[in-house]
């Protein structure tokens, strides 16, 4: 077992957490894209909050506030008239 095989099993688990505890993986999004904001003093916030948006959104959800992200972004199709 090489050491990309633990990390695949480590992504795994992580993914597996954001999926049951989605509320708190957006937090900790947060919590890290803050620390990054503290370091650098707010130079880069924008591409930070592009970063932290990203991360929400591969998890499956839109932040926690309002319905969660069920594709690409596009509406869903209308049904036929």
């Amino acid at each position: 077992m090489g050491i990309m095989d633990s990390l695949k099993g480590l992504l795994g688990k992580g993914k597996d957490y954001a999926a049951q505890n989605p509320d708190k993986a957006h937090g900790y999004i947060d919590k890290a894209g803050d620390a990054v904001d503290g370091k650098t003093g707010g130079k880069y916030s924008q591409h930070v909050d592009k970063a932290q948006d990203a991360a929400k959104k591969h998890l499956g959800g839109s932040g926690g506030e309002g319905t969660p992200d069920q594709g690409d972004g596009n509406p869903p199709p209308q049904p036929p008239q």
